[in-house]
C-alpha cells in the first residue's frame, strides 16, 4: 500500500482504538480497565494503542472529550432549536426538557461512561475530570444561562443569577429521570418521562416568573 495512504490507515487505526476504548471503559470503568482489552475491543497491538496514546490516562480523556463534544454539539443545537424563537415560554421549556432527557439513551455509550465516572469519582483524574467539564457539559450550561438572562432581560423571567437558574432547571427536568434510569441505561416510558419534565418546569417558572 501506498505512503499516501497512511495518514488515511492512521486515522482508522486511531478510531478503532476510541471505539473499542469506548466500550470497554463504559463497561469496566477507568481503574479496572486495561490496555489489554482495549487492544481486543480493537483489534489492534498494544503497541499500536501506544503509538497514537501516551498511558490509558490520555486515551480516557480522547475517549470522553470524543463523545462529549457529540452530545454538547446536539445540546447546543436544542437551545437554539427551543430557546432562539420564544413562542410559548411554558411549552418551549417543557420542549427543551425533554430534549434534553431523551438525549441520555441516543448517547448510551456516552452516559455508560458517565456513569462510570459518577462510581468511580475518586480514580478518575482531576484533570480528565476537568476537560470533561468544559469540554461538554460546561458550555451546554453556560448557553443555557445565557438563553435564561436575556429571557430575564426581556421581562419573561426574574433572573438574579443565570447560572443558578440554569442548574436549577437542568435539575429540576433532568435529575428525577437521571436517577431512575440511571443515566439512560434503564427505559423510562416516555408518557412518565413528560410528566416529570413537565412538572419540573412547572416548579421552575413558579419561582423564576416575574411577580
Amino acid at each position: 500500500m501506498s505512503r499516501e495512504n497512511e495518514p488515511q490507515r492512521g486515522a482508522a487505526k486511531r478510531q478503532a482504538i476510541l471505539n473499542g476504548a469506548r466500550q470497554v471503559f463504559g463497561r469496566d470503568g477507568y481503574s479496572r480497565a486495561s490496555i489489554g482489552a482495549i487492544a481486543g475491543e480493537a483489534e489492534v497491538s498494544t503497541r499500536t494503542i501506544y503509538n497514537h496514546f501516551a498511558d490509558k490516562k490520555e486515551l480516557f480523556r480522547a475517549v470522553i472529550l470524543e463523545s462529549a463534544e457529540q452530545v454538547r454539539e446536539v445540546q447546543l443545537a436544542d437551545l437554539e432549536r427551543h430557546l432562539g424563537k420564544i413562542v410559548d415560554l411554558e411549552a418551549d421549556l417543557i420542549a427543551l426538557g425533554r430534549a434534553f432527557t431523551t438525549v441520555m439513551p441516543r448517547f448510551g455509550a456516552h452516559f455508560a461512561l458517565v456513569r462510570q465516572i459518577q462510581a468511580e469519582i475518586g480514580h478518575v483524574p482531576d484533570d480528565v475530570l476537568r476537560s470533561w467539564q468544559e469540554t461538554g457539559p460546561g458550555p451546554v450550561q453556560g448557553d443555557l444561562a445565557r438563553r435564561l438572562a436575556e429571557l430575564g432581560e426581556r421581562g419573561l423571567l426574574e433572573i438574579d443569577d443565570a447560572h443558578r437558574a440554569a442548574r436549577h432547571f437542568v435539575a429540576l427536568v433532568g435529575s428525577e429521570i437521571q436517577g431512575r434510569t440511571y443515566y439512560g441505561a434503564l427505559p423510562i416510558d416516555d408518557a412518565e418521562r413528560d410528566a416529570i419534565v413537565t412538572a419540573g418546569v412547572k416548579v421552575f417558572l413558579r419561582a423564576y416568573r416575574p411577580r
